[in-house]
């Protein structure tokens, strides 16, 4: 059975203001956390080695507390919301495509800083300029994702620019 967890008050502050020194991957997984989705779904989300001691670091900071387990949540599910769903990726061209590499990581760059703010989300920007293959690319995909979400007008825009996106990454 899994779990199913939601941000604190302070979860939600921690979103905002990064005061309780997350490593990155800790606050991916803070961002991620919904009160909808389960253990099983983030673990495929999130890319992150120890999720069960992340989602236990998190709750002894009093960031998260467990709400459902997947047993308790209503049978008959909703439709599936394509954004939170992991994404389709084309095929890995044999060598990295320069061109669309430079592409994904001035759109997920720009995209960052229109949505969200020039400053904030930096581990992200880092990251995408980092990477040298399309798989290092797509690590950052659902961090990327998450970040657009948290703002109106990016939710607003989610779909269009998920789409836009993976035509390159």
């Amino acid at each position: 059975m899994s779990e199913i967890h939601a941000k604190t008050p302070q979860g939600v502050e921690e979103v905002e203001k990064r005061a309780a020194g997350l490593t990155p991957r800790q606050r991916r997984v803070l961002i991620m956390i919904d009160g909808k989705r389960s253990v099983d779904e983030l673990a495929a989300m999130a890319l992150v080695e120890d999720l069960p001691g992340t989602l236990a670091l998190l709750a002894e900071g009093g960031l998260i507390e467990r709400v459902a387990t997947v047993a308790a949540v209503a049978a008959p599910a909703a439709a599936a919301d394509p954004l939170t769903e992991p994404p389709a990726f084309r095929e890995v061209p044999a060598t990295p495509s320069a061109r669309d590499l430079d592409m994904a990581r001035n759109f997920i760059t720009n995209t960052l800083r229109t949505f969200c703010g020039a400053a904030t989300h930096l581990s992200i920007v880092e990251a995408v300029h980092a990477a040298k293959t399309h798989e290092e690319m797509r690590a950052q995909f659902m961090p990327w994702l998450a970040a657009i979400l948290e703002t109106r007008s990016g939710r607003g825009r989610a779909a269009e620019l998920r789409a836009e996106l993976l035509k390159v990454i």
